[in-house]
């Protein structure tokens, strides 16, 4: 007795769908993403233990608190916006940027705040920048 032998189909994935879905989808997300440049601060800060003081009397002295609020001068500003910051810096400098202007800012005071006033004084020309620091506690 004589058997026929089935023909075999090879089985074989296609992956060519695949590919395309991938390539789809690759360049969908690369169209669709947005690049943000981002923007460096060029600042030189003095050492802490080697800033002369100033003198009260002779700049402007900005404090940013905590919770977000500004003061210029002991003068608590009404908002935390940047213009509201332009506006009160340009009116208490009386437009004398070579004045020195002292930040002042809580240990947790967020960045961004002591940022939007560097670049408050930098918009208005500010020269003479300074950001107060405090001695480390010795032996704690």
């Amino acid at each position: 007795m004589k058997f026929r032998r089935r023909h075999r189909v090879e089985v074989g994935l296609d992956i060519t769908p695949l590919i395309d879905v991938v390539f789809l989808m690759l360049i969908f997300f690369m169209v669709s993403t947005t690049f943000t440049r981002e923007a460096h601060l060029q600042i030189s800060l003095p050492e802490a233990d080697a800033a002369p003081a100033l003198d009260e009397k002779d700049g402007l002295e900005l404090i940013v608190a905590a919770s977000g609020s500004y003061a210029l001068n002991g003068k608590v500003l009404v908002n935390s916006r940047i213009e509201t910051l332009l506006a009160a810096l340009g009116e208490a400098s009386g437009g004398d940027v070579t004045q020195p202007l002292v930040i002042t800012a809580d240990a947790k005071t967020p960045h961004e705040l002591v940022v939007r006033a560097m670049d408050a004084a930098g918009r208005l020309g500010f020269s003479r920048l300074s950001i107060t620091t405090r001695l480390p506690q010795e032996g704690g």
